[in-house]
């Protein structure tokens, strides 16, 4: 146990330390959601006028909750990358050979990328409280917010993780961000899933994105719903992608 926290935290430590040091690595993790907020909250505020949009806290709460989400799972696809540079420059092969604990690397960088997300999600919530977010919920209702944010990161750390252990290569950018971005939009982003039509509707409805981002605005309206099953959903994907991040990481050690 105390090797693998020992790796789990060198690891993590590394992590967050690249990415706060190389503007290249944390500034595009900050910019995209932020600019999402922007376009979305902004643009399409006159949404909150349709007959049948009843959003108490207003449209911006609305696409807050969205763009935090989606900011906490980027946060995991960006760590992904991270994982596929340090194969390419030989640092993550060297660490396969000198960890005693190989299980703590991707325990590492999943510890790595909730604390880059940290990063982004406060300044994505500073930026929502400025331009007019109204919260309704309570205290409890907000961390309950907080920790589907950490579900959604976690879930999609271990997706990136698995994928580049697998590839290990910076080239395998598209196929590790590409299903996680069609999935959050293909879940309610703009209108609530009742306004939806066609097969867009057809497709939110059987998306378990749908019920975390439902979730979560429920619990900043201070009216949660699907709370529970947004946890279990979230907590199942993580399960299952785990073993995922694990093969991906026999795979890198068969490799060399």
């Amino acid at each position: 146990m105390r090797r693998f926290l020992y790796v789990t935290r060198g690891v993590a430590w590394r992590s967050i330390h690249n990415a706060i040091v190389n503007p290249a690595i944390i500034v595009p993790s900050i910019i995209f959601p932020l600019f999402f907020l922007v376009a979305f909250a902004g643009g399409l505020s006159r949404i909150s006028d349709l007959p049948n949009f009843h959003y108490k806290p207003g449209y911006t709460s609305f696409q807050f909750v969205f763009v935090f989400l989606q900011s906490a799972a980027f946060g995991g696809v960006f760590t992904g990358f991270a994982v596929a540079r340090d194969f390419e420059s030989g640092f993550a092969r060297r660490l396969l050979l000198g960890a005693p604990r190989r299980s703590g690397i991707i325990a590492g960088y999943v510890v790595g990328a909730l604390g880059r997300w940290l990063i982004t999600g406060t300044i994505v919530t500073i930026a929502a409280l400025i331009a007019g977010m109204k919260v309704f919920g309570s205290g409890t209702d907000l961390l309950g917010l907080f920790g589907l944010g950490v579900g959604m990161n976690f879930t999609a750390a271990l997706w990136a993780i698995g994928i580049a252990m697998f590839l290990r290569t910076e080239q395998a950018g598209p196929l590790i961000q590409m299903p996680v971005f069609v999935a959050l939009f293909l879940a309610p982003v703009y209108v609530p899933v009742t306004l939806l039509t066609g097969w867009v509707h057809a497709v939110s409805q059987l998306n378990p994105i749908t019920a975390v981002i439902e979730a979560g605005r429920g619990l900043l309206a201070g009216s949660p719903v699907k709370v529970g099953l947004s946890f279990a959903l979230l907590a199942a994907g993580a399960a299952v992608l785990a073993l995922l991040a694990r093969r991906g990481l026999a795979s890198a050690e068969r490799a060399g």
